[in-house]
């Protein structure tokens, strides 16, 4: 059953000037359009990974200088930034400490949460919960409660809270909360209002995620609203989700954890609104990783089982992406086995680094007329300016720290061995240091498929690499820079092909790779394909995407046209490809989905468990129209708080039904699911009250 209304409320001043922002693993993109309808302005600024807010204040001052004839800055009104903060938080473990309260866990549940595994945080589990028809499966223990914030406040950023089937009954939780709140300032986090889904464990990480996030993301807010004052642009400032829609920055300082992925999601909204196109497969390829997904009738597909970013399973819903850390910024190296590898970490380009500093290109002219190098030779390192070293570094961490200074210098002047290489690794993880090494980017200078840089670097970086693969295989020559540049090219071809055809194969169950593997047929018609050959002289046999490519970042120019000629897709890389995901950023829509669950506890007693509280009837029909009319109300209200007008709502309601005898059934559960989806409000901060 499926039920669709339409509400104008809230309507905008005007169109004006959209800003989108993305902050990439090398630029920082800026993109204008007007009205949302079309780009009319874009820039680019290199990424500040110790400080995003330094990246986003560059491109958004080069996109301001190319604003079209006759527009002015307060014409902007409205500002939205996809953001990897949260993403790049998760995967490299950088959390502000919480406390996780958990209501009725047993010892299996918390195991199965992995808070207990992470570091950083308090987890402590006190009496309380429901069971999975809503009532009280323990009393709350209040007064563990009040001890649990006593005993951690000092010491936390934040809390999380999450009870055993709050899904079906919030009510413990939200006591929790009100102790919170009245014994301590730091900010909490309630697990039933991240995802309406069973699954306590799951929920409780989630929560514990948002918990710890919020500071991060509360630092990109305040840093970007300084940088917006200072430009003296005043409108509003959303924030792209994971599944690639809007939310206002000030619901995003609550739900943080909403933000995981926000960076890929950008990119299909963006591919989306450039091409025109509503079925498509869309392949990112930005400095660090391609991101890869499938777009169905306008709409990318969502991971159903939430995000999964850094081994953490979150809740959170997500487009279905696939990731691989390949790059035009990846590092380039030889393997233990001399052969050629891309990624899957990423540095700093030669050619960029060349053109920054430089006294690096004569350093490695030096290098380059050396028979015997030294080790790491293609790599240099520096200290990000602005960092200080934290106290907890390791002893050898300490050393490589203090080798390092402002200017580059050579890897084995800093490093002894792989160890050590590993160190200093981690300190560029860590957004202390940056390390340079020979990329793809450098390959694409040196085959004058990529300009802007310092080409030359770019071509000793791969001849250094040339000496060192002619010594491991005490071979007589050496290959030529250019040899090593177009199997650099090849490499990246081949790879971005295969991840196509897995993302593309994976949609159709059966066919998804096994540990990575199709069989032996699968196998060699995958490798034929992206090498593009034939598989058998005899047989007429071979795999093509049969749905249209969409390639969008930087570097897609030099790759893709050759990737979409060897899997025989047509392809489509759209003017503004380059800045696709800050075009993403604010071409977006607001959408909120809410869920509310109808059960039978016992014979002929529906309960319907509305967040507001549960309420039972006798009449299945009735407790359906009440779980419809809730569910739509909470959609509606949830958009518009998160800063949408126009509201378009749709409702469609689910019903499980169980058998009983040959020709009689009832009712188990329904569930009516409600999305609300509107227009982001744009108009000037200082004309409007935008928390509504």
């Amino acid at each position: 059953m499926t039920a669709t209304d339409e509400r104008e409320r809230n309507p905008t001043t005007g169109p004006g000037l959209w800003l989108g922002l993305d902050t990439g693993g090398t630029f920082t993109d800026a993109a204008l359009l007007d009205g949302g309808r079309r780009v009319v302005a874009s820039a680019k600024s290199l990424t500040t990974h110790w400080d995003l807010a330094i990246g986003l204040a560059g491109a958004i001052r080069a996109v301001l200088a190319a604003l079209p004839a006759g527009a002015r800055r307060d014409d902007v009104t409205l500002v939205s930034v996809s953001t990897t903060l949260a993403t790049n938080a998760v995967v490299e473990n950088r959390f502000s400490p919480v406390c996780s309260i958990l209501l009725g866990f047993d010892a299996a549940m918390q195991e199965r949460s992995g808070l207990g595994r992470s570091d950083g945080g308090f987890v402590v589990a006190i009496r309380g919960g429901h069971d999975a028809t809503g009532e009280e499966y323990q009393p709350l223990d209040e007064g563990a409660v009040d001890a649990a914030i006593r005993d951690h406040e000092a010491r936390v950023e934040g809390f999380a809270v999450a009870g055993r089937f709050s899904v079906r009954n919030p009510a413990h939780e939200l006591r929790v909360r009100q102790r919170i709140r009245a014994l301590s300032r730091k900010p909490v986090t309630c697990a039933h209002e991240l995802s309406s889904k069973l699954d306590a464990p799951r929920r409780a990480l989630t929560a514990a995620l948002n918990a710890r996030l919020t500071p991060q993301i509360r630092h990109l807010i305040e840093a970007l609203g300084e940088v917006l004052e200072a430009e003296q642009i005043d409108a509003p400032l959303m924030i792209v989700r994971g599944d690639g829609s809007l939310m206002r920055a000030e619901v995003a300082l609550e739900y943080p954890v909403e933000t995981v992925l926000s960076g890929p999601a950008a990119s299909v909204v963006g591919a989306g609104f450039l091409t025109g196109l509503q079925d498509f497969v869309v392949s990112d390829m930005g400095g660090t990783t391609t991101d890869v997904a499938v777009v169905r009738g306008g709409r990318p597909v969502i991971n159903d089982e939430g995000a999964l970013v850094g081994g953490w399973r979150t809740m959170v819903e997500a487009v279905d992406m696939r990731t691989v850390g390949l790059g035009g910024d990846s590092e380039v190296v030889l393997d233990r086995d001399a052969h050629l590898k891309v990624g899957p970490r990423k540095a700093m380009p030669l050619s960029l680094l060349g053109h920054q500093a430089p006294a690096v290109v004569a350093d490695l002219r030096v290098l380059a007329t050396l028979d015997r190098l030294p080790d790491f030779a293609t790599h240099y390192a520096f200290r990000n300016p602005g960092r200080e070293a934290p106290s907890h570094l390791s002893a050898l961490e300490r050393r490589i720290w203090d080798a390092l200074g402002p200017e580059p210098r050579r890897a084995s002047a800093v490093v002894r061995n792989f160890a050590g290489l590993e160190a200093l690794r981690r300190l560029a993880d860590a957004g202390l240091a940056t390390i340079s090494a020979f990329t793809p980017s450098d390959a694409m200078h040196v085959l004058g498929r990529q300009s802007g840089w310092n080409a030359e670097a770019g071509e000793l970086g791969a001849r250094l690499i040339a000496i060192d693969e002619r010594n491991v295989k005490a071979a007589k020559s050496a290959a030529t820079p250019q040899a090593i540049c177009e199997r650099t090219l090849e490499i990246v071809i081949q790879e971005s092909a295969r991840i196509l055809l897995a993302t593309a194969l994976a949609e159709d169950p059966g066919l998804e790779a096994r540990q990575g593997r199709w069989g032996l047929l699968g196998d060699r018609l995958v490798a034929d394909a992206v090498a593009g050959r034939r598989t058998s002289a005899l047989v007429d046999v071979g795999l093509r995407l049969a749905t249209p490519l969409v390639a969008i970042g930087a570097p897609v120019g030099a790759y893709y046209p050759e990737i979409a000629r060897r899997l025989g897709a047509p392809l489509s890389v759209p003017e503004h490809a380059a800045v696709c995901n800050a075009v993403g950023a604010v071409a977006g829509v607001v959408a909120q989905t809410v869920e509310v669950v109808v059960n039978q506890p016992t014979f002929k007693v529906f309960r319907v468990h509305d967040p507001a509280g549960s309420r039972d009837y006798e009449d299945p029909e009735a407790a359906i129209e009440h779980a419809r009319r809730a569910s739509r109300d909470l959609a509606v209200a949830a958009a518009e708080r998160a800063g949408a007008v126009g509201l378009h709502v749709e409702t469609v309601v689910t019903e499980r039904r169980a058998q009983v005898g040959l020709s009689h059934d009832y009712l188990a559960e329904a569930v009516a699911r409600s999305t609300a989806t509107g227009r982001p409000f744009a108009g000037h901060l200082h004309a409007h009250d935008t928390a509504r």
